[in-house]
């Protein structure tokens, strides 16, 4: 965790949410602080009583049971496959490249900057490119994905897992966006060779609950489960997630509703740059004055992400209420080197 006062080096992965680069990037900015730099539902699920045994004792098996059907139900996980849930999909990423088999790794990018990262760090050759490669064994694919919103479809994807599976290899597609968009899952035609991995927080808001999933080949999820050893999973996050996951109304509504914000954010965003992709938690802005238009919101209190190997671009997640809304408006009004022209 940086200090307040920290320095940002060079080859640090940057990350959403980290409001105390924020603070001392713009000491002097407005409270509360306005976080749009993550792509986390910003109006959560109501969380539910919690009774005090779920703090006071060990996560049962029958709770993680409880969870791991609730799971397997709404992520549509077929017969046969495994689920396992892990302290967040992050565990998981780091985790991967210990358990799969050798050779080259192909990262369809630019994407979530971890997943290069935690195979480079296991000693894997790992390539970033903009389309799969030949010489790949392994290839990762966030689908959605972030921060352009990019789809490969179903298709797509089996064809990929076809070959990873020729090659040895595996498929590894990272649906931490999908939730909003059921339809283009890999999960419930799940091929041979592929594994899925799925976040909770971002979908429902409670990225500190620190939950996300991963599903495929059974033997393969056995030794993962292992991996993470036992009561990875609180207490309270196997409690709330199951309850969540099985509440479809929730999801519908929050689904339609974060779509509307969406396009709300993009008609808001438009005269000020080009929006080249995003999803329904998300929007992503290119703009040639995207570093002044990104000081003059720090400086009005509002945080959104910035990408060190894409400086004309800017990431907005969604304001999560009126005021918000509002203060982000008056904040891109009150930009003069940014303001569209008259």
């Amino acid at each position: 965790m940086r200090g307040a006062g920290a320095i940002v080096a060079e080859d640090d992965i940057w990350h959403g949410g980290d409001l105390a680069t924020a603070r001392a990037l713009f000491p002097d900015a407005p409270q509360p602080w306005i976080d749009l730099s993550t792509g986390i539902n910003p109006i959560p699920y109501p969380l539910p009583a919690l009774p005090l045994s779920l703090w006071t004792r060990l996560p049962g098996a029958d709770d993680e049971a409880a969870l791991i059907a609730a799971a397997r139900a709404a992520y549509r996980v077929p017969d046969g496959a495994g689920i396992v849930a892990a302290p967040g999909t992050q565990i998981l990423i780091e985790l991967l490249p210990h358990l799969a088999p050798a050779g080259p790794v192909a990262i369809l990018g630019p994407t979530y900057a971890e997943h290069a990262h935690a195979w480079r760090k296991a000693g894997f050759t790992v390539m970033e490119a903009a389309s799969p490669t030949e010489a790949a064994a392994t290839v990762v694919v966030v689908n959605p994905n972030n921060p352009d919103g990019r789809m490969l479809s179903r298709t797509e994807l089996a064809g990929l897992a076809v070959r990873c599976a020729a090659r040895g290899g595996l498929l590894v597609v990272d649906e931490a966006f999908a939730d909003f968009t059921p339809e283009t899952s890999l999960v419930r035609d799940l091929p041979a060779g592929a594994l899925v991995l799925r976040s909770f927080g971002k979908t429902y808001g409670l990225a500190g609950l620190r939950l996300g999933f991963a599903i495929g080949a059974a033997d393969l999820m056995a030794r993962l489960r292992a991996s993470l050893g036992p009561w990875s999973v609180a207490g309270p996050a196997l409690h709330v997630g199951a309850q969540a996951l099985a509440d479809r109304d929730w999801l519908a509504r929050a689904g339609a509703d974060r779509s509307r914000d969406a396009a709300r954010l993009d008609a808001l965003l438009a005269p000020y740059g080009r929006i080249v992709g995003g999803t329904s938690l998300f929007r992503l802005l290119e703009t040639p004055t995207a570093s002044a238009l990104f000081v003059r919101l720090g400086r009005h209190g509002i945080y959104v992400r910035r990408f060190q190997s894409a400086p004309d671009r800017l990431r907005f997640g969604l304001p999560g209420d009126e005021a918000a809304w509002s203060r982000l408006q008056a904040a891109l009004i009150d930009a003069p080197e940014t303001s569209p022209p008259a």
